[in-house]
């Protein structure tokens, strides 16, 4: 019989238009035992310091899964929860820490604007969740959803005063599954891809490239080697800020 495994793949790419800093930001990370965790951020344009806001969210989210870890190995058997009820604990956690260091630092409010799609999912029973807090793209074994919010994007700094439960109950942009074939989640940067030199090349469904097509699929760096394609034979890049996580099932004798 053959064993089931997970090939993860990202990408992460400044825009054409942009010039200073990246302002998307990815992690993916072990969230404990048959957890993972994968997550892409997209800074504010017209905030302040915008790649800062998006940095400091994946590194928060790398140490929470660092002290799952840690909490793992202390408490021995733990009972397991629901899959959305880890990533509401996980959501808290995020929240609380990032309200620890506005209060730290002195932050405002303009210096830790960023949108999140956070996905985390069970590799043992393949269940997942994905949750979705401004805008940006998601795949699901085939079936894609985009959330556009009219290029005014509800950033997650906007709700670090809010009551966490009235908060959480208002998150209606989530998508769980129970099968694990092929997922996909992006910044909006997917959607800016435009041609920007001239090539013989015919024209090519972007999304469908990246999201669906297993060219480089043996190779963790397929995501950077589709871009690469997608320039130089057919002249296209990202004009914005452009991350991407790919989770691919593959099976092994």
């Amino acid at each position: 019989m053959p064993n089931t495994s997970f090939k993860i793949y990202n990408a992460l790419q400044i825009g054409a238009y942009h010039f200073n800093h990246c302002e998307d930001y990815l992690y993916t990370g072990a969230f404990g035992k048959n957890k993972l965790l994968c997550a892409v951020m997209d800074g504010c344009t017209m905030a302040l310091d915008s790649h800062f806001a998006s940095a400091l969210v994946g590194k928060i989210l790398k140490k929470l899964c660092l002290e799952k870890s840690y909490q793992e190995l202390v408490v021995k058997n733990e009972s397991a929860h629901p899959i959305e009820q880890e990533l509401k604990s996980l959501l808290k956690a995020l929240l609380e820490d990032l309200k620890t260091v506005r209060n730290q630092l002195m932050l405002d409010t303009k210096e830790l604007l960023t949108t999140l799609i956070i996905m985390l999912i069970d590799t043992a029973t393949e269940e997942g969740i994905v949750l979705v807090i401004g805008d940006g793209m998601v795949s699901i074994n085939g079936t894609v959803t985009e959330f556009e919010q009219d290029n005014k994007p509800d950033y997650l700094g906007f709700h670090l005063s809010d009551d966490f439960e009235t908060f959480y109950a208002g998150q209606l942009q989530k998508i769980t599954f129970d099968t694990i074939q092929d997922l996909s989640i992006a910044t909006d940067g997917i959607f800016t891809f435009e041609k920007m030199a001239k090539t013989k090349s015919d024209t090519i469904d972007v999304q469908h490239y990246l999201t669906a097509d297993t060219l480089h699929s043996e190779t963790e760096e397929m995501l950077t080697l589709k871009l690469k394609v997608l320039a130089n034979e057919y002249g296209l890049q990202p004009t914005d800020d452009f991350s991407m996580i790919r989770i691919r099932k593959t099976a092994t004798l």
